[in-house]
């Protein structure tokens, strides 16, 4: 459940429980209230329909609050999170939660392969240092560490052996890469040893990232390096500055609009994502419509968007509260700008070829990372040419050529 990271990391536990039919992993998010409860949910389910089943829930919820999943009749295990990438943990028969914040490591865990994925995750850096006013996060993942170089190029390296035509660098806080390591590399400094040294790597994605902390050596590669697909997700969470100060992000409205203008100058194609929060405590109409001003400003094409959720043991649980019925209708307008957004650009495109990452069930992904639903013969893994035809439901519709 939840993060890119997660995905990664349940196929270092599926490759410590092989063997183990037995046994149901629930690898749990923490980002919001709704996600725990979906946790909650999940683990209630599971044990309905795998009555002998040995259900274990590991990941952020179990990390931050393992005593009531422990509580739960249907909770066999809780694992936590730094000791869930160890196959000891699994071998033995009872929970497992370690102090996240002493963890001072991180590294890549070799696996044989994304067992449901057509694209490959090396993880390259967890945990955070930062203490956004309305995130738990470090709380589940500790503080930031980094992955040497020269490990995350071989696990990159692995992966495209494997046969993985697309590699996913991901990470808590991706863009803060580095600092902890001998000689303080940063992330620019660690995608371009990626690409010398595994020339047979197609297609690098980065995934979300804190546009304020991009160095100039990421900010060049991104736009001048084919091979880094043209898409990036950034953690921008709101659009008022007082909103941004308040959350204690480290930039202001006026430093994203210009990292999005120097990119898209640069290299056009670049689709945006954001993470925008709606109705953050104190939000008033016109902070929220500095917020939804931003969808165009910054040329937001795919937008994660959610209703602010109050976590307890966050500063801005105890800040004053926006009714619930606004956050969400809140949340609803900014969707809406968002895909009336992307589905100007997908009209543009129609007729134009694009490159596809095809995924299993007759889909995938172009490089732009929009949704594409195929027709014609397609493999999953290949990376194939499609003529788009049109769009509908959130997805482009294209023909392989």
């Amino acid at each position: 459940m939840g993060c890119r990271l997660n995905i990664h990391e349940g196929e270092v536990i599926r490759a410590h429980l092989a063997g183990r039919p037995d046994m149901v992993v629930v690898n749990s998010c923490a980002v919001t209230n709704e996600a725990v409860r979906s946790t909650r949910q999940t683990l209630r389910r599971l044990r309905r329909e795998r009555p002998d089943a040995t259900i274990a829930v590991t990941g952020c919820a179990a990390q931050i609050d393992p005593d009531s999943f422990a509580a739960m009749p249907e909770v066999d295990r809780v694992i936590g999170n730094a000791d869930k990438l160890s196959a000891a943990a699994w071998r033995d028969e009872k929970d497992s939660v370690s102090d996240i914040m002493s963890v001072k490591e991180t590294a890549p865990h070799l696996v044989p392969g994304m067992s449901a994925n057509t694209r490959g995750f090396v993880e390259v850096q967890n945990g955070c240092d930062h203490r956004c006013t309305f995130c738990i996060i470090p709380y589940g993942r500790g503080n930031s560490r980094s992955v040497p170089a020269g490990l995350v190029v071989e696990r990159v390296k692995a992966l495209v052996d494997h046969g993985h035509r697309e590699v996913v660098l991901t990470g808590v806080d991706l863009t803060s890469y580095g600092p902890d390591l001998p000689g303080r590399p940063t992330l620019g400094s660690l995608i371009a040893r990626i690409l010398k040294h595994v020339p047979a790597l197609e297609r690098l994605r980065i995934s979300s990232i804190d546009s304020i902390e991009a160095d100039d050596a990421l900010i060049d590669l991104i736009c001048q390096e084919s091979r880094i697909m043209p898409h990036l997700h950034l953690s921008l969470q709101a659009g008022d500055d007082m909103i941004l100060k308040r959350m204690k992000r480290r930039h202001t409205r006026d430093d994203a609009i210009r990292f999005v203008e120097s990119v898209k100058t640069r290299r056009p194609e670049v689709a945006i994502g954001a993470d925008i929060i709606a109705g953050f405590p104190t939000e008033s109409d016109a902070m929220f419509g500095n917020s939804l001003a931003l969808i165009d400003e910054c040329d937001i094409v795919f937008g994660h968007i959610f209703p602010y959720s109050a976590r307890n043991g966050t500063p801005a649980a105890r800040m004053p509260q926006v009714p619930m019925q606004i956050r969400k209708a809140r949340a609803k307008e900014l969707r809406a700008a968002a895909a009336a957004r992307r589905d100007r650009w997908y009209t543009g495109l129609s007729g134009a070829a694009a490159s596809v990452l095809v995924e299993q069930g007759g889909g995938g992904h172009t490089d732009q990372f929009a949704p594409v639903r195929l027709t014609g013969r397609a493999t999953a893994g290949d990376v194939v040419t499609a003529r788009i035809m049109g769009h509908a439901d959130g997805r482009l519709l294209a023909e392989v050529a």
